[in-house]
C-alpha cells in the first residue's frame, strides 16, 4: 500500500511546474513526510501520556497541527473538504505562515540536540516548490494515508525512502553524490565490526546511508533499554554542508529509528584541525567524501597538507577525528594510491595509521559516475607494515539494471577476516613499495601477463610471410594434382 502511495505522490510531483528533477521530488516528499511523521509521533506521545494521567505538551502548536491544515477530518474520521485549504489559499498559508513558523524553532530551541532544533534547521533550508495549491492538496491527501505507528510501518517506509534516494542518485548530474551503493556500505561495516558503545562518525554524511546501515547492523538481536538509548542519543554523528542532503539525512535517520539525529548542518572542512580535542574524536569513521570540488584557499589553511582535492582534505579530517585505536573505512578515488599530488598524504596515512586493507572497486560501482574508486580500511596509532589488497570483480558489466549486490562482496568480507591470498587478493609489505613517493598502487600479481602490443611493421611482415607460405602450399598442391 505504501509503495503505491509513494508512486502516486511522484505522479503528482511530475505534473507540478515547480518540480522538474528527481532531486526536487525527493526534497518535496521529504518535508511532507517529516511533518506527517512528526504529527504521528506527537499523537502517539499524547496518547501514552493520557494513559498514565499526564498531559503531553505538543511541540507544534494546535493552529499548525497536521490535522488542522493538511488533513482536517470530520467527526466520522472522513476527510473534511470544506475545511481543507486549497489553491492559492494553501500556497499562501505554506509560504507566509507555516514555513516561517517552523523555521523559527531554531531560535526557540534549547539545544541543537533537540527535535525542535532539527525542525528549525530543516525549514530554514528547504523551500516549498509547489506552485499549484491543487497539486499540493492532492499530495497532502496521499501523504496522510501513510502511518508511522508500528516498527513494521517505519521499516517499510525506510525501504521506500531509500529507494527514492537511490533513484535520485541514478538520475545523474549531482544526484549521485548523495548515494553510495548499500551493498558496499554493508561490506565496509562488516569489516569494521562496530560495537554498541562506540561512537560512529561521517563528516560527509550525504543521505546518511553509512549511519543508517550501521544502525541496522547494531540493532540486530535483543537489546537492553540502556543499549537502545545509547543507539538513539550517543552513537551516530554526522556533518553535511548541502541543504538538500542535510534534510534527506535527517529524514532517513528518523525513518531508521533515530528520533533526533546528531547531524549538524555545516561545512565540515571549515573546521581548523589544530582545534580538534580528544572529546571531538570518534571510535569509527565510515564515509564516502565528495571528489574533486576544490575548496577556497582559506579553507585549505585549516589543514597541514594543502590540497585542491576535497577528498584529500576530508581524509585528513577523518584521521584527525579518530581516537587512538579507532577504525576507519573511507571511499576515495583510486588515483590516491599513486598520484604525486597525494604523496605527502599517503606518507602521513602510512606512518600514522595501519592501512591494513585496500578494496579495489571496478568501474560502474557508483552508478552514473565513471570514477574508479578504492576503499581504504585503517586503524589509527600504529604504522602500516603490510597492506592486503582485494580486486573486486563481479564478472559482469555493472549498470542501473545490473548494480552491485551483497553477493558480489561476500568473498571479500570472508577473505579479509584472515587476509587470505587468492586469485583476487594478495599482500604487499610496505617496505617493498616505492619509498621515494610512497606509491602503493600495486597490480594484481595473480593476473596473467598480457602479451605486449606489437608494432605495425611487425604485424605487416608476419602477414606477408603467411601469404608467402600459403602461396607455396597452394603451388605444391597443384603440382601433386
Amino acid at each position: 500500500m505504501f509503495e503505491q502511495t509513494f508512486k502516486n505522490i511522484d505522479g503528482v510531483l511530475r505534473n507540478e511546474a515547480g518540480c522538474t528533477t528527481e532531486l526536487d521530488y525527493t526534497e518535496q516528499t521529504s518535508w511532507m513526510l517529516f511533518l506527517k511523521y512528526l504529527d504521528d509521533l506527537e499523537q502517539e506521545r499524547a496518547m501514552e501520556a493520557e494513559l498514565v494521567g499526564k498531559t503531553y505538551e505538543f511541540i507544534i502548536d494546535e493552529a499548525h497541527h497536521w490535522s488542522n491544515w493538511a488533513a482536517p477530518k470530520k467527526e466520522d474520521g472522513s476527510f473534511d473538504h470544506d475545511k481543507a485549504l486549497t489553491g492559492d489559499d494553501l500556497i499562501d498559508y505554506m509560504d507566509d505562515e507555516l514555513f516561517p513558523y517552523l523555521k523559527g524553532f531554531k531560535q526557540r530551541a534549547t539545544s541543537p540536540d533537540t527535535i525542535e532544533y532539527k525542525i528549525g534547521e530543516i525549514f530554514g533550508e528547504i523551500k516549498n516548490k509547489f506552485q499549484s495549491g491543487y497539486s499540493l492538496r492532492d499530495a497532502l491527501e496521499l501523504m496522510d494515508a501513510l502511518r508511522f505507528r508500528s516498527q513494521k510501518e517505519k521499516h517499510e517506509l525506510s525501504h521506500l525512502y531509500e529507494a527514492k534516494i537511490k533513484n535520485m542518485g541514478n538520475a545523474g548530474r549531482n544526484g549521485g553524490e548523495y548515494y553510495t551503493p548499500r551493498p558496499l556500505i554493508r561490506a565496509m561495516i562488516q569489516v569494521i565490526k562496530p560495537k554498541i558503545g562506540e561512537r560512529i562518525y561521517d563528516g560527509a554524511v550525504g543521505s546518511a546511508g553509512f549511519l543508517c546501515e550501521a544502525h541496522d547492523y547494531l540493532r540486530q538481536g535483543k537489546l537492553t533499554t540502556s543499549q537502545l538509548k545509547k543507539l538513539q542519543t550517543k552513537t551516530f554523528y554526522g556533518k553535511e554542508k548541502k541543504s538538500l542532503a542535510y534534510v534527506i539525512a535527517i529524514m532517513n535517520m528518523i525513518l531508521h529509528g533515530i528520533d533526533a539525529p546528531n547531524i549538524i548542518h555545516t561545512n565540515t572542512l571549515a573546521e581548523n584541525l589544530a582545534d580538534v580535542q580528544e572529546k571531538d574524536r570518534f571510535d569509527i569513521i565510515l564515509a564516502n567524501p565528495p571528489f574533486g570540488g576544490g575548496e577556497r584557499k582559506e579553507v585549505q589553511q585549516n589543514f597541514p597538507i594543502k590540497s585542491g582535492e576535497t577528498a584529500y582534505l576530508f581524509l585528513q579530517h577523518f584521521v584527525k577525528h579518530l581516537k587512538a585505536g579507532g577504525r576507519g573505512a573511507v571511499v576515495i578515488k583510486n588515483t590516491f594510491l599513486s598520484n604525486g599530488d597525494a604523496m605527502a598524504l599517503r606518507k602521513e596515512l602510512l606512518e600514522n595509521c595501519n592501512l591494513h586493507t585496500v578494496l579495489d572497486c571496478p568501474g560502474g560501482t557508483f552508478l552514473g559516475a565513471g570514477v574508479k574508486t578504492v576503499v581504504l580500511f585503517f586503524e589509527k596509532g600504529v604504522p602500516t607494515r603490510k597492506v592486503w589488497y582485494y580486486q573486486l570483480d563481479p564478472g559482469r558489466n555493472m549498470g542501473k539494471t545490473n548494480p552491485l549486490n551483497d553477493d558480489d562482496l561476500k568473498e571479500f568480507v570472508e577473505l579479509q577476516a584472515s587476509f587470505a591470498d587468492s586469485e583476487k587478493s594478495w599482500s604487499v609489505d610496505v617496505a617493498d613499495a616505492n619509498a621515494e613517493n610512497f606509491n602503493f598502487a600495486v597490480k594484481n600479481p595473480n593476473t596473467p601477463e598480457e602479451a605486449p602490443l606489437r608494432e605495425p611493421e611487425h604485424i605487416i611482415a608476419e602477414i606477408v610471410s603467411l601469404d608467402a607460405n600459403s602461396a607455396d602450399i597452394l603451388a605444391n598442391i597443384r603440382g601433386m594434382l
